[in-house]
């Protein structure tokens, strides 16, 4: 059963607002080094998939990139402990880039990985901070698949685009 979704308040721009965080950061000892690595991994892998070029996928340059590494620092002013601590470790990171890339492309891989999170956090996270974390990785991703479109806001995301979203979604726990 998954935890019930926790409304958020969101600015006009999409991104959650600042107002109510609590002023206590959270404590990481409640995940494992594996766990925590998987939610802290997650959203440079999603930026990577998003990105990636395929069959009915439009050609995304630098300016997905950029947009996925700004969406995963809005995370910062997510009212959420968790997700403040992920944005928080993925800066403090310096050693791992090249491990990294290596298993961030495959679609297949980043779905399970996904569902896996989903399973650490219903299990060990609060339920407003599972549902916020969630969100903010699909939002990355929803970022890095926009910029392709970035010009032209009436253009509806590719249909592949949109498949990728989707499933992402479902393995997030958001569908």
């Amino acid at each position: 059963m998954l935890a019930p979704e926790v409304p958020m308040s969101h600015s006009v721009a999409g991104e959650p607002s600042s107002a109510g965080r609590r002023a206590a950061p959270l404590t990481t000892a409640v995940y494992s080094a594996a766990e925590w690595d998987l939610l802290t991994s997650l959203p440079g892998r999603v930026i990577v998939a998003a990105a990636a070029p395929g069959p009915g996928r439009p050609h995304r340059g630098v300016s997905a990139g950029l947009a996925g590494l700004d969406a995963v620092a809005a995370g910062r002013a997510f009212d959420s402990d968790l997700v403040r601590a992920v944005v928080v470790a993925i800066y403090a990171r310096h050693d791992e880039a090249g491990d990294a890339v290596d298993r961030l492309t495959d679609v297949v891989d980043l779905l399970a990985a996904c569902r896996a999170a989903t399973r650490v956090l219903r299990r060990r996270a609060d339920p407003a901070d599972s549902a916020a974390y969630r969100q903010w990785v699909q939002s990355v991703a929803a970022r890095v698949c926009r910029a392709a479109t970035t010009g032209t806001p009436q253009l509806p995301p590719a249909p592949a685009d949109r498949r990728f979203l989707d499933r992402l979604g479902a393995a997030l726990g958001l569908r």
